[in-house]
Parts: C-alpha cells; structure tokens; sequence
C-alpha cells in the first residue's frame, strides 16, 4: 500500500515538474523576455518567497509550516514549503480550495487540477512566469512549491521568513505532527468556512 502511495506521489511530483518545465520560454512574449533578463535569480527567490509569504497570509485558521529544499537549475529555482498541520481528508478540499481562490484572486492562472480525493493538488502560473504548485501527500501533508522562469544567473540566499515552527532546513521533514482543531478535523466543512481569501 505505501508502496502505491509513493509510486502516486512520485507521479504528481513528475507530473508538476512537466507543468512547472511548460512555464519556461516557450510561448512568451517579446516583453517577457525583457523582463526576464532585468531579473537575477536571487531576485526571483525573493519573488517567490513573497509568492508563498502572501498565500500563506491568506489561509485561516493559520498553518504551520516548514522551509523546504531550494533547487537551482542554470537559469532557474524553486523554492518549497512543507506545511506541518494536518490537512484531515475531510478538509483537503477546502484547503485547496482557499488556496485556488486566493491564488485567482492575485492574477495567476489556475493550468491544472487533479481532483484525487487521498492526493490532490492544483497548479497555477503567475502573469510574470512563476508556476506554483499546491500538493497533499501522505499523512495530510501539503507540500508548496514555486518555480522561477529562466533569468540571468547569480549567487541565491536562503529565504529570509522565518518558518513558524521548527525549521528542518538541511535536513528530513518529518511528516505533518501538528494537529489543528480546524484543519485536522475529521467534521465535514458548513458553507462559507475555510478561510478567508
């Protein structure tokens, strides 16, 4: 049975690094470009952060949450948060959904959805190139990811918001271990509950 889980896991993950590759140059336009090139990875890290500061701003009641791996490629990153509640699946799909309104709320284009009720996830692109992902794995956790277009190399730092619980950077991420007596519970959502975005 894990093994299935891991395998499905596995999939999406791969499944969101094929839509995160589609947001690259592909399609764009002139003045894309040229704002592609005033950018500088460390610049685009910050983007990003600030892309995952506000949609972690916009989820009520309130998450806990972890940094996770910042990957770079030879023109491009991603930055990661692990969320450290438990997202009961009872309220995954209100979890997601207060992210997606949130997420089309600021601009950005919802390009997918998997509606797996154990494994769900969404994904989205921002106007300037960024493509975000919003993924449940195992346990009820939810895992963020935002992934930067191309832009001219530099030196990246670490995220600079701290995390509101333990931070596990450099090392595992344990699975979620915070129990939340909204998001943890195993009670159907009434209407118009679930956040405020």
């Amino acid at each position: 049975m894990e093994v299935k889980r891991g395998l499905r896991y596995a999939s999406g993950f791969i499944a969101a690094c094929v839509v995160v590759a589609g947001c690259g140059v592909a399609g764009r336009t002139v003045s894309d470009q040229k704002s592609r090139l005033s950018m500088n990875m460390q610049e685009a890290a910050e983007r990003a952060d600030s892309i995952l500061d506000a949609t972690f701003g916009a989820i009520r009641p309130e998450v806990r949450w972890t940094h996770g791996e910042t990957t770079t490629g030879s023109c491009d990153l991603s930055r990661r948060r692990a969320v450290m509640t438990v997202i009961s699946e009872q309220r995954r799909g209100g979890f997601l959904g207060v992210v997606e309104r949130f997420w089309r709320k600021s601009g950005y284009e919802i390009t997918s959805v998997n509606t797996n009720r154990e494994f769900p996830a969404i994904y989205a692109r921002s106007p300037d190139g960024f493509g975000l992902r919003l993924s449940i794995a195992g346990k009820g956790q939810a895992f963020f990811e935002v992934a930067t277009p191309c832009v001219e190399e530099s030196d990246v730092a670490g995220p600079t918001t701290p995390a509101n619980g333990p931070d596990y950077r450099g090392g595992p991420i344990p699975r979620p271990d915070v129990h939340d007596s909204f998001w943890s519970s195993l009670g159907g959502l009434s209407a118009g509950v679930g956040g405020t975005a």
